[in-house]
């Protein structure tokens, strides 16, 4: 963008696609004829012409591993062993982030193993305990006895939302953006690299995500009408509660996911648009600019995929292929890089993730069981408490700062934003802002995606 010859024009396709997943997928940017260079690819430049190749991608190779459950689950416990172990040759201070969770537990446990000394581990928390996971985070540094450093957050100052943004380059609605960037800022204070425990959910098959997917086969034996007309109607009838997760909430998503479109497999409860946001917040001029398929991506990365029937390995393929590369991985690139700290992770080692794409996919998902194989190798290497828990992630509790803190921000810069009142409809949208600040509905993900598109476009144009 420095070079005046680069004209400076917005992607609307991008946007669409943008709204839906909370993120821009490769080989798109929001920059109208700017690209990505997709993951796994490498761009050439040989006399004068240029072109990509690939030069590696994910496969799974079905039936070719012979070994048993309890065979596998010492080679992995072997494979997450070295591959900790090779990510801690540093000549400088070393620190780990700790959620609490399994896969950022995990790192602190092998690192014990292997470090002489003491070491950081670094936390983010709310007040919202439905938000927070300082509990388990300190659970697992008081028994791996390391030198815990925690970060409350309260609330969010608009200033924080817009660096952010900056250092990101285009909208990305990730939840925990923000909360990551000040983790990296503290921790920079301490350490110049940080362990992190990124990719282990996609691979390993740790998302809700997938228990819905599994759990849509059995909502889908309903007739349509019954699913959609009454079943769907009654549940976004429901008003939002409070906490993160809960039932009330995690049945409206998964109603909401299960009736768009089957082509969207189980990215569908991983996209935050539909039918109804389509028709009513989208102006006709920016409809007629773009492809109005957001799934037509994931279709052409599925027909790549060689994990046959596998249903669990076809889309974990999907997450690491399509939603990790742009979305989990940039956000913590970019987060890391703007604190100049450098960020490794070891359960994305290519010899780990290969092996375990060779496992069949009941192995990871068992039953309602996430991350099931993962879970049996860390056995007795962590408290069963940590073993055992689901998933919660420590993403910002936007919905609550929504109808508090940063409500006049939000109202003001939507009603204020050119590329807003161009592209929506400014009364749904101020609609959208009376629905989910009187909790009739949680509408925190389209509202902080379009707050994020107000906030680029004013700093980059």
């Amino acid at each position: 963008l420095e070079d005046p010859q680069v004209e400076r024009r917005i992607n609307y396709q991008a946007m669409y696609d943008y709204l839906g997943f909370e993120f821009v997928p490769a080989p798109q940017t929001m920059f109208a004829d700017i690209h990505k260079l997709p993951a796994g690819h490498m761009l050439i430049f040989e006399n004068g012409n240029i072109h990509q190749e690939q030069y590696w991608d994910l496969k799974f190779h079905p039936g070719e591993n012979k070994l048993s459950f309890n065979e596998a689950v010492e080679k992995m416990r072997e494979l997450l062993d070295q591959a900790v172990q090779s990510h801690l040759v540093s000549d400088v201070p070393l620190g780990v982030f700790l959620s609490g969770g399994l896969d950022s537990s995990c790192l602190v446990a092998l690192m014990r193993k292997h470090l002489n000394s003491s070491f950081k581990t670094f936390t983010i928390g709310y007040e919202d305990k439905s938000f927070s996971e300082l509990e388990y985070a300190q659970i697992v540094a008081d028994y791996c006895q390391t030198d815990h450093q925690v970060l409350v957050l309260d609330t969010l100052k608009p200033d924080y939302v817009e660096k952010t943004l900056w250092h990101l380059d285009e909208p990305m609605t990730d939840l925990s953006t923000v909360p990551l960037y000040l983790l990296c800022k503290q921790a920079r204070e301490h350490v110049t690299v940080c362990l992190s425990g990124e990719g282990a959910d996609e691979s390993f098959a740790g998302y809700d995500r997938f228990k819905a997917s599994r759990m849509s086969t059995w909502f889908n034996l309903m007739p349509g009408p019954l699913r959609k007309q009454v079943i769907g109607r009654l549940t976004s009838m429901l008003p939002d509660q409070h906490q993160k997760k809960g039932v009330i909430n995690m049945l409206k998503r998964f109603v909401e996911g299960a009736n768009l479109d089957p082509a969207g497999q189980h990215l569908r409860w991983q996209y935050f648009f539909n039918a109804v946001l389509e028709n009513n917040l989208l102006q006709n001029g920016f409809r007629s600019k773009v492809e109005l398929d957001p799934f037509r991506q994931l279709r052409e990365y599925s027909a790549r995929c060689d994990a046959g029937n596998d249903r669990v390995n076809q889309e974990i393929y999907l997450d690491m292929r399509f939603m990790m590369t742009d979305s989990v991985l940039m956000k913590v690139d970019r987060m890391s890089m703007a604190s100049s700290l450098e960020i490794r992770v070891p359960l994305l080692d290519h010899v780990l993730v290969e092996f375990m794409a060779s496992l069949p996919g009941d192995w990871k998902l068992k039953g309602m069981t996430t991350k099931y194989i993962f879970r049996a190798a860390l056995e007795g290497l962590l408290p069963d408490k940590i073993v055992n828990r689901g998933k919660q992630g420590y993403s910002l509790p936007v919905k609550h700062l929504l109808r508090g803190d940063l409500k006049k921000y939000m109202i003001e810069l939507l009603n204020d934003s050119t590329v807003i009142r161009e592209n929506m409809d400014p009364s749904y949208v101020n609609r959208l802002i009376e629905e989910h600040c009187s909790m009739q509905q949680n509408h925190n993900h389209v509202l902080w995606a379009l707050i994020n598109i107000a906030i680029w476009h004013n700093r980059f144009f």
